[in-house]
């Protein structure tokens, strides 16, 4: 399951959050969620009510403008995307590795832009900037 990019694999991590939340005997203060995580997982625990961003609002010009929310009802504070993110890192790495032979990513800003947009597609939807903080600028890709 790790490392999968389905909505399959989600199911199981998403299954698990919901017996813990029903549980009386759970831990206390927010969990994070691994294994089975991928891109389907935020959009699937908000669906069930276990998880809220940061805040709510939106993205204009680079700069996040919205309001904080309540998180006193979520129970999932984090997810890890480990093996999922890891292959989608490995897939640039391996183009690069194909076109440049064995080289430092820092050295083509290509590929490293193309990972970082991967990296934040991932991130931003779980670690929403407030209070008007602008997002990391991309490089091109």
């Amino acid at each position: 399951m790790s490392g999968d990019i389905g909505r399959g694999a989600t199911r199981e991590a998403l299954a698990f959050a919901l017996r813990l939340a029903s549980a009386e005997d759970k831990p206390p203060g927010f969990l994070q969620l691994a294994g089975g995580t991928n891109a389907h997982t935020i959009n699937g625990l908000k669906k069930h009510g276990l998880y809220q961003s940061m805040s709510t609002g939106t993205l204009r010009e680079g700069i996040f403008t919205g309001q904080k929310s309540s998180l006193s009802t979520s129970l999932i504070g984090g997810i890890a995307y480990g093996g999922y993110a890891r292959k989608i890192v490995g897939r640039i790495l391996r183009n690069l590795e194909s076109e440049h032979g064995l080289a430092c990513i820092e050295d083509h800003p290509e590929y490293l832009g193309e990972a970082l947009k991967e990296a934040l597609a991932l991130v931003v939807p779980v670690k929403c900037y407030v209070d008007g903080s602008p997002l990391p600028p991309l490089p091109p890709s």
